[in-house]
């Protein structure tokens, strides 16, 4: 049998910092004195996730220069430090640990892909921080193989087990698909969730997985993959993985010969999908999100404009998302009358009919938000707002 040094060398790492976190603590010596309450950003700043983890940091800043311009929260002023964790779990470990033991943030927001918040929660709880993930939607990230809820863990973002629910009635009930074929990114928590539980609810509705194939994240050629799924001759192609991937996949299949749609999930949102994959490749192609930009709600109008101004350009999901888990932190801050970590975990927990940019936030006993989702197409590099789907 082979042994999986490698493997074992990550378990390792991730205990030394672990206990590290246990030494130092969580919360800054008077945090009480100061005039300022630290929020770290555990965000996927370079790598494959890039977009990601830069639009979600822009919609933290846009919210937190708000918060700050109306007098701050408690009368101090929030300050927000990012940690690259570079698009990969061990190093969002890493970042977990620079923000809680060097930079001693009272709370966290981030990370955005599922395997990279789970990777990271270990410090977080052993530390005794509350983090609150804006978009990584499988289900463990609140509630571990044991069953039970992670008291610090929190997210405002909707779960794979409805996106991919979403997905499939979509396919059936929309594009009239009876076949489908799963495409998955192996290497990923979320895609595979996701994966799961669209085979399930597709099949329920009555259709039938004809092929299922992977790939592993930074794969460049799917051409021979592609060939057997063309084969199948599926109606439908679904491929829950993350835009660069999913970009060159869609491109390819074009380039092959299939016409038909192509579907996925939120992991799909970047404005490097159009680069990656070009207009035409496009079209006919949907994917769930947790909002539109077009959409005409006067706060999601608002949401959109502020951020044009500062950033330049239409923020995705991941920075809408990013923005409201700064919006509930601030919210459970304010509401704890506290900067304990202990005591914002709390607040959180009870967080209420809290109004944002993707709806309104209730969270459930599992710190999960029951929220609506949006199917969007791609038209001529666009995002086009298809329809909504309510919980």
């Amino acid at each position: 049998m082979k042994k999986n040094f490698k493997g074992l060398g990550l378990l390792l790492s991730t205990m030394l910092l672990v206990i590290m976190v246990a030494g130092c603590g969580g919360s800054p010596a008077n945090p009480a004195e100061s005039k300022e309450i630290k929020i770290g950003g555990n965000f996927e700043m370079t790598g494959g996730q890039a977009t990601f983890g830069q639009s979600s940091a822009n919609g933290v800043k846009l919210a937190f220069k708000e918060i700050n311009a109306s007098g701050g929260v408690l009368g101090k002023q929030l300050v927000f430090v990012v940690a690259d964790n570079k698009s990969e779990p061990s190093e969002s470990t890493n970042a977990m640990t620079k923000l809680i033991t060097q930079d001693k943030v009272v709370a966290v927001i981030g990370a955005v892909t599922s395997s990279n918040t789970i990777a990271a929660s270990p410090v977080a709880h052993q530390a005794k921080v509350p983090f609150i993930s804006n978009t990584a939607t499988n289900p463990k990230v609140t509630v571990g193989d044991d069953g039970k809820v992670k008291e610090y863990a929190f997210r405002a973002c909707f779960l794979d087990p409805f996106q991919g629910t979403v997905m499939a009635n979509f396919a059936t009930k929309t594009l009239k698909s009876q076949t489908a074929a799963i495409y998955i990114d192996n290497s990923s928590d979320y895609a595979k969730g996701l994966a799961q539980f669209f085979e399930e609810a597709f099949s329920k509705s009555g259709g039938k997985i004809v092929a299922k194939e992977a790939y592993l994240q930074k794969d460049q050629d799917f051409k021979a993959t592609l060939t057997k799924i063309k084969a199948a001759n599926p109606d439908v192609i679904f491929v829950p993985g993350y835009y660069e991937e999913v970009g060159k996949i869609v491109k390819q299949a074009r380039e092959l010969g299939y016409t038909g749609p192509l579907i996925g999930g939120d992991g799909w949102d970047s404005p490097k999908l159009s680069e990656i994959a070009g207009n035409e490749a496009l079209q006919n192609t949907f994917f769930s999100n947790h909002y539109a930009a077009d959409d005409k709600d006067p706060k999601v109008i608002k949401f959109v404009e502020d951020y044009k101004k500062d950033y330049g350009q239409v923020p995705d999901a991941m920075a809408a998302l990013a923005y409201d888990s700064a919006l509930m932190l601030a919210d459970a801050i304010k509401r704890s009358n506290s900067v304990d970590p202990e005591k914002i975990k709390t607040a959180l927990a009870q967080t209420k009919d809290l109004k944002v940019v993707s709806g309104i936030i209730t969270l459930d006993a599992n710190h999960n938000p029951v929220k609506s989702a949006v199917v969007i197409e791609m038209k001529d590099g666009k995002q086009i707002f298809k329809e909504k789907v309510n919980p």
